[in-house]
């Protein structure tokens, strides 16, 4: 064995290859509780806008901390992009937060999820309904080509405690139009409705009361939901997962899944 070989085989030694693991690329932090970063994208991960993946660090004990993320990036980025939260004292997320570019993180490429386009029946108009990170997955829709095919209308429907917490939707919406890629697609078919719940702005109130009271589609100038017309897609707490559910089942919609798709979904494997 040459010297060189010792030197490379101790570096190697030195350096613990982690399972799945991608590279960080960028890292972007918006408020001292929400971030954004991009890794590198496993060459076998297929996955559909919407979907998400197991990720997360190597813990202190020698074993994965993993959590379910949604992809934030449409399914023909050559990247990976996810928007997370910030929890000082979470088990991941204390850990995930201080990550750099050039880190490693894992990525366990096995996507599932049920906000996918193929849940829903064909329509005339879409609703995203999120709070927090529970935009994400429709970070990764609202960059699909196919979900301008499939729908005249798309109502992005973003819901944070404070206006700085909206910024991450609101620099991606505005940034569709002239994007190169997708811009012919979205072209007017995408309307953003920004609401707060601690700081006053524009729209101020949940998500939920508003839809109920007639406010977004009064609005936006359009009809209250119908299920003839509209499907929803939602994310988000439990607690509004269940909200609109309800207000979607009243108005007519069914909830649809993978293998039989109807009028609304939702994601039930995590809140964002």
């Amino acid at each position: 064995m040459t010297e060189q070989n010792i030197i490379d085989t101790a570096k190697a030694q030195a350096v613990p290859v982690l399972p799945n693991a991608q590279t960080v690329t960028s890292v972007t932090h918006y408020t001292d509780f929400l971030f954004s970063f991009r890794v590198t994208r496993p060459q076998s991960l297929r996955f559909r806008s919407g979907e998400f993946v197991m990720i997360g660090l190597m813990g202190d004990n020698g074993k994965p901390l993993l959590r379910a993320y949604s992809i934030a990036s449409p399914n023909w980025d050559e990247e990976l992009e996810f928007y997370s939260i910030k929890v000082q004292d979470g088990p991941l997320t204390s850990k995930l937060q201080n990550i750099k570019v050039g880190d490693q993180v894992i990525v366990r490429p096995k996507p599932v999820g049920t906000l996918v386009l193929d849940a829903l029946l064909p329509a005339k108009r879409v609703y995203f309904i999120a709070t927090g990170t529970g935009i994400a997955p429709f970070a990764s829709l609202m960059r699909d080509p196919d979900l301008y095919e499939r729908f005249d209308e798309v109502i992005m429907c973003h819901t944070c405690r404070e206006v700085a917490e909206l910024k991450y939707g609101s620099d991606l919406v505005a940034s569709l139009a002239d994007d190169p890629l997708i811009g012919e697609f979205v072209g007017d078919k995408l309307k953003y409705y920004p609401t707060t719940t601690r700081e006053d702005s524009p729209h101020t109130g949940r998500i939920t009361e508003l839809l109920q009271n007639g406010t977004v589609a009064a609005d936006l100038g359009l009809p209250l939901l119908n299920p003839e017309t509209d499907r929803v897609m939602i994310c988000g707490s439990m607690g509004l997962n269940t909200d609109i559910k309800e207000i979607c089942e009243t108005a007519g919609l069914n909830e649809g899944s993978n293998s039989m798709p109807a009028e609304f979904v939702l994601e039930k494997a995590f809140v964002g």
